[in-house]
């Protein structure tokens, strides 16, 4: 055989073997997920997607402490105290800031605001910023349990938010009633829709829309322990001394970095599991959520997500391993979300795929000849990954257009590609910085630069 020919048929075989193995592994993750979709459908059919709590209601009596880890937070912070104390329709909070020894912005902002409202307390750590976001929630812990021996009070409840956060008004009575008979609350996370980056802030309202509205009721519904997002949820005070009793008495993991999903997956474990609370302000109105803007540019959105993935995929599976063996619900949410370990190179193998078809049919062109019939496995894969992948993008713009309209709806499509692209590159980092932790680097808060709305522009605001 001729080198042009030998050539070709090398760039065929290469082609055609990368795109039945993605296409393959790329049926198995469309099965999965179509049978998150069918769970989803049944409950809804059913009428049992969502909890209701009786808002109109007295609120139940309990302090709910509000933990705000804040390292170099001093652009936002002051902004965020002072919507939270205006917007918070409950009697009885106090909101603990946890700062830094070495950031003396953050602590100037956040005292400027404790000095004018007593129910703001800054809290600064004992060590230089940043270490974890556990670590800096575990100050915060220990700043509660001091106050509470020196007024004889014990809080009812713990909620998590973030420097960035625009709280919603009704949350605090959201969380009162629903403590009532769950151990734990979390509310939807909705993402703003940023007004210069369509794309790469964009695809979190996409992620988010779907996942906080079918993923989560989905993992309730088999009984699988429901990771927090780590804003917007809160942990009655009881099951929180209990898993602090349990870590020596620190209830926040320090050497993790995603210790909001431990901590869900942990109180579960304990017997305590949270519950996805997905309530109106009104019938037929808003949803109450928790909104924030998220990272706009594809820098930090690589950062971010390279956290997420060690923290939940590569670090996470050696640090949360698996459930019981009958626990057959929660193991299979738990490979869900590792399927990052193999969805990433199976990804990138479906692009190279298409790059070598390019290179095929470019040398195809030059000879003269034609591409190679494919086989009929492959037509009958193929096939089946487009209708799942059709199913997969309806259904995305199906969730997206109830949060946030058929204009965000239609943009979610053309983001799968700025989604995928940050996935690549936020795996190639994660697993360098994985392999770091691995050689004994210490696990640091590596966060991104945030924003604060203009809230007298926002929907609602």
């Amino acid at each position: 055989m001729p080198a042009g020919e030998a050539l070709i048929a090398a760039l065929d075989a290469v082609a055609r073997e990368a795109t039945l193995f993605a296409a393959l592994w790329f049926v198995v993750g469309g099965i999965d997920d179509l049978l998150v979709d069918l769970i989803y459908v049944a409950r809804r059919v059913r009428g049992r997607c969502e909890m209701l709590p009786a808002l109109d209601r007295p609120v139940p009596a309990g302090r709910i402490a509000i933990f705000v880890p804040a390292w170099d937070e001093s652009a936002v912070i002051g902004r965020m105290l002072r919507a939270a104390l205006a917007r918070f329709e409950h009697p009885d909070y106090r909101i603990y800031v946890g700062t830094y020894p070495n950031d003396p912005a953050t602590i100037d902002a956040v005292a400027e605001v404790a000095l004018e409202d007593a129910r703001v307390r800054l809290v600064i750590g004992p060590r230089p910023g940043g270490t974890t976001k556990a670590d800096c929630l575990n100050t915060l812990w220990r700043a509660l349990l001091r106050d509470e021996a020196a007024e004889g009070f014990t809080a009812s409840a713990v909620a998590l938010h973030d420097a960035e956060d625009v709280v919603h008004p009704l949350e605090l009575r959201v969380y009162a009633h629903g403590l009532i008979e769950h151990a734990a609350v979390q509310l939807p996370v909705l993402p703003l829709a940023h007004p210069h980056s369509r794309f790469f802030a964009g695809h979190y309202l996409d992620e988010f829309a779907e996942s906080h509205g079918r993923s989560l009721v989905v993992r309730q519904a088999v009984g699988a322990g429901l990771p927090f997002a780590g804003v917007g949820c809160a942990i009655r005070r009881d099951v929180l001394g209990r898993l602090a009793a349990m870590r020596n008495g620190a209830p926040f993991d320090a050497a993790s970095l995603t210790e909001d999903y431990e901590l869900g997956l942990a109180i579960a474990a304990m017997g305590a599991p949270a519950r996805l609370v997905r309530v109106t302000e009104a019938p037929g109105g808003p949803l109450i959520a928790i909104r924030a803007y998220f990272p706009s540019t594809i820098d930090a959105a690589v950062k971010q997500k390279a956290r997420w993935m060690i923290g939940i995929a590569l670090a996470g599976w050696d640090r949360t391993g698996w459930g019981g063996l009958l626990q057959v619900g929660d193991n299979w949410m738990r490979m869900r979300d590792r399927r990052a370990t193999l969805e990433i190179p199976v990804l990138a193998l479906a692009y190279l795929s298409i790059l070598f078809w390019g290179l095929s049919l470019g040398a195809h062109l030059l000879a003269g000849t034609r591409l190679p019939a494919q086989s009929p496995l492959m037509q009958t894969v193929l096939w089946t990954n487009l209708a799942l992948l059709l199913w997969r993008l309806a259904v995305r713009a199906a969730f997206v257009g109830r949060a946030y309209g058929w204009r965000e709806a239609l943009w979610s499509v053309p983001r799968v590609l700025s989604s995928n692209a940050v996935a690549l590159l936020a795996a190639r980092r994660a697993l360098f910085d994985y392999v770091g932790m691995l050689g004994g680097a210490a696990p640091r808060w590596d966060k991104t630069a945030h924003q604060f709305p203009d809230l007298a522009k926002e929907p609602g605001g």
